[in-house]
């Protein structure tokens, strides 16, 4: 018998715990056809960030001044408003073309760092058809007077204004950098969040030695980076009763294998999709089932949890106790 891939997140159905993540690659019709091919659960469209809206509502509200105080000008001089906004207009009909074309699951995306008005295009997001929406949450707290506690309460506040304008299924997705991270997550939850994606990367600024400039960067993942997310999901599975999706490292099947082991109910895939293309979703479906025939194993259900930190034969491997024992048995190469 062919093993069964298939698994819930947020509530839905998917085929496979393979799903291509936000990157810009599934901002492409023809591309989001192809991994559907290649066998993902679902797709995540490319982000529309919190400073997008928030730019588009200040030039609206500016032509609406602008105009305001010109009643003598002829309509002639003003921008075309039929045309206006094409980048969140375009995204939505990326959303509604995606959702007619393809049969599996389509998760929208939005980018943000707090409360405002950008969450109200949750609701266009819905409209237009998105089986869920992913909340991809980032803030940097610079200013040294604000705390922890300051930002994570904004984390949840955001979560709540989102939850209440939309009936979509909504995952949050967080960087790491929490100093309890498990009390966050059970937060997010009550907020209601129906999912947490562990973990986004960030652009991390770099500096032109040469030109004395500060520039952003964004390099792809490697593979070893999945072992936070990993971590970090054997110790929440069981204690969330909504959904985990692994993110960031996820290069070979191995590494799905790894977090599914951990608990994840999806593994979300990025910078392996971009470097190889769709067809690398298609060898780890292989992969996966090969591995999954080995052990007899005829679903996931057995499979996932099973190395989690509650059901693990040495759950001190999630804890501070490791570092130790890694240390005593690191050798050099």
């Amino acid at each position: 018998m062919t093993p069964d891939l298939s698994t819930r997140y947020l509530g839905l159905d998917l085929k496979s715990p393979l799903v291509a993540s936000a990157c810009p690659l599934t901002g492409d019709l023809a591309m989001l056809k192809r991994v559907e091919e290649a066998g993902v659960g679902a797709v995540v469209l490319p982000s529309v960030f919190e400073e997008q809206i928030r730019e588009e509502e200040l030039n609206v509200d500016t032509l609406f001044r602008r105009e305001s105080s010109m009643e003598s000008v002829p309509a002639r001089y003003f921008p075309d408003l039929e045309g206006y906004n094409t980048g969140l207009s375009a995204y939505l009909r990326l959303v509604e073309k995606a959702r007619a074309t393809l049969g599996i699951p389509v998760i929208a995306s939005l980018n943000g760092s707090g409360n405002g008005a950008w969450v109200r295009f949750a609701k266009c997001i819905e409209e237009a058809g998105a089986h869920a929406l992913e909340l991809n949450l980032d803030t940097v707290a610079a200013r040294p007077e604000q705390t922890g506690q300051e930002v994570e309460q904004m984390y949840t506040e955001t979560v709540k204004s989102v939850v209440a304008a939309t009936r979509l299924p909504v995952a949050v997705k967080v960087g790491p950098y929490f100093s309890a991270f498990a009390r966050t997550a059970r937060d997010l939850e009550h907020a209601g969040a129906s999912g947490i994606v562990i973990f986004n990367r960030f652009p991390q600024p770099d500096i032109d030695v040469r030109k004395l400039v500060v520039t952003p960067t964004l390099k792809l993942s490697t593979s070893s980076e999945c072992l936070l997310p990993l971590r970090w999901i054997g110790i929440l599975s069981g204690t969330l009763k909504g959904s985990l999706a692994a993110t960031t490292g996820l290069h070979t099947w191995e590494d799905v294998a790894k977090v599914i082991l951990a608990g994840a109910d999806v593994a979300m895939v990025a910078s392996a999709f971009i470097k190889k293309g769709a067809h690398v979703f298609r060898t780890f479906d292989t992969q996966l089932r090969s591995w999954m025939e080995e052990h007899d194993w005829e679903s996931l259900k057995p499979v996932r949890g099973l190395l989690s930190r509650t059901a693990a034969p040495d759950p001190s491997a999630f804890d501070r106790t490791s570092y130790l024992k890694a240390i005593a048995s690191f050798q050099l190469v």
